[in-house]
């Protein structure tokens, strides 16, 4: 049950008199907002949600209302006035709302056997009060009422009952709860008549409709705008929203635009399952598809410097840089599309200073290569100080270091463990020189270059450890006998 959720805010539900209020202006990057729900991010009514999303990019975050389980109530901590307060003021203050409330419980939990069913809706609608939810719209999923709710005619009854008192309560607050459903069009519209009430529309998933193979932009039409809510744009784990072929979200675009929708984009699930509990990479990279396609992607505050350069030549850049920023785990949110630009942009400038030393190379080859050593030496401190207005000083070594192919860290650990009896003082001065050794190769023209730095420094360890009473040869052998001996390999 992936899920990315569009809040209609432009659209009334079911039959009501009265349209949702719309967001200002008519143009795309004011009509679409995309969040994360806080559950699925690892932030359920946690203070860091709301900084997590920023970093993702997303303009606000869906909000749980807490676990419920056997439970009467949700485990809801904004309950509390002055803690709803204190979430609230957090929120304001980096910029990002509330854009939905969610009764995720509903998905394990069966709506027809809670009695306290209004009550949890109420304590539901007092909270998007207290956090200023934008939209009005809360969530609630039937999936715990099982797979025969809407053919057995007894349970049935019972769901339309409940929704119906659900929806006139929701109608009095000036809310409306969006339900998810396994129906089609068609099925959605009888079940809607059976409630008959203006405070229920549906919550649409994508992942209902590809399942069952029916037609997206045709059911979607069908069921019409006032009658929907919410949507789910919706696949299972496995790839990014930006790989799933099974979804076509510019299509889906391209329906809401012509059926005048607008709103919010909630990402649920559609985790690449390599790295499923990569959270900033996993959701930043559904944030920032769903905000390319909805056009409204914030730009880098580092624009890439790639006017006039080959496209080949510029995505190799990408590729490679990007190494760095999945290393960080942010390449896409608006700080990793930052950083990537930043070191994007320094094997530009490194590419530009060998080419004019080559062109003048023809001319004065001493000067060539003095005025290169130059433009190196000037450069290089600001690469690190472009990096540092935007990472910590401990991130910045992680990219210097896979810029480098983590040499660094591969030959300090093969000369510890080739030497367990390194004292610290010599340890120190390996690690010392390997790391000047990379402030050389990260600014040398090519990875043979970059390899053949290390190598200077390398021999010069060997020397230092020569001259210390360390017999090489001897140590080399000792070790790769241990190596052997626990099933590794040199």
């Amino acid at each position: 049950m992936m899920t990315v959720a569009l809040l209609l805010t432009g659209t009334p539900p079911t039959v009501a008199s009265e349209p949702f209020e719309t967001v200002a202006g008519s143009d795309t990057v004011a009509r679409y907002h995309v969040g994360v729900c806080d559950w699925m991010v690892l932030k359920r009514q946690k203070l860091g949600e709301f900084d997590l999303a920023r970093q993702l990019g997303a303009d606000g975050v869906e909000l749980d209302m807490g676990g419920l389980g056997q439970r009467d109530a949700f485990d809801n901590k904004l309950r509390d006035p002055q803690e709803a307060a204190h979430f609230r003021r957090v929120a304001d203050s980096l910029g990002v709302q509330v854009g939905a409330v969610a009764m995720s419980g509903f998905y394990a939990q069966d709506l027809t056997r809670k009695d306290t069913y209004m009550e949890l809706v109420a304590d539901c609608f007092d909270t998007m009060d207290r956090m200023g939810c934008t939209s009005g719209v809360a969530f609630l999923p039937l999936g715990g009422c099982g797979n025969d709710w809407a053919t057995d005619k007894a349970k049935r009854k019972e769901v339309v009952k409940r929704l119906h008192d659900i929806g006139q309560a929701a109608k009095a607050r000036g809310k409306v709860v969006g339900i998810d459903t396994p129906l089609d069009a068609k099925g959605n519209l009888k079940l809607l008549r059976e409630i008959s009430s203006d405070g229920i529309a549906i919550f649409y998933k994508l992942q209902t409709i590809v399942e069952n193979h029916w037609d997206i932009p045709t059911d979607l039409k069908r069921l019409g705008a006032r009658n929907v809510c919410a949507i789910h744009a919706s696949g299972n784990d496995g790839v990014w929203l930006r790989n799933d072929p099974a979804i076509d979200m510019a299509a889906l675009k391209q329906t809401l635009d012509q059926m005048g929708w607008s709103g919010w984009l909630f990402v649920e699930r559609s985790r690449d399952t390599t790295m499923v509990r990569n959270v900033k990479m996993n959701y930043g990279s559904n944030v920032h598809y769903l905000k390319t396609v909805f056009s409204s992607y914030p730009q880098p505050a580092v624009r890439l410097d790639s006017a006039g350069r080959p496209a080949d030549y510029v995505q190799t850049i990408i590729q490679r840089s990007q190494k760095a920023t999945d290393e960080l785990g942010i390449t896409w949110t608006p700080l990793g599309q930052t950083v990537l630009n930043i070191i994007c942009n320094r094997y530009f400038q490194l590419n530009d200073i060998y080419a004019e030393r080559d062109s003048l190379k023809q001319v004065d080859k001493k000067l060539a290569e003095a005025q290169c050593d130059s433009k190196l030496y000037r450069s290089h401190f600001a690469f690190d100080a472009d990096l540092s207005l935007y990472l910590k000083p401990a991130e910045v070594e992680r990219v210097k270091n896979v810029m480098t192919f983590n040499v660094v860290k591969v030959t300090y650990d093969a000369q510890c463990d080739m030497i367990p009896t390194l004292t610290d003082e010599e340890k120190q001065q390996i690690m010392a020189w390997l790391l000047e050794a990379r402030e050389l190769a990260i600014d040398a023209e090519s990875s043979k270059k970059k390899h053949e730095v290390f190598g200077k420094y390398k021999g010069r360890i060997n020397n230092y450890l020569s001259r210390r009473g360390y017999d090489l040869n001897k140590e080399r052998e000792a070790w790769y006998e241990r190596v052997k001996a626990r099933g590794g390999q040199l």
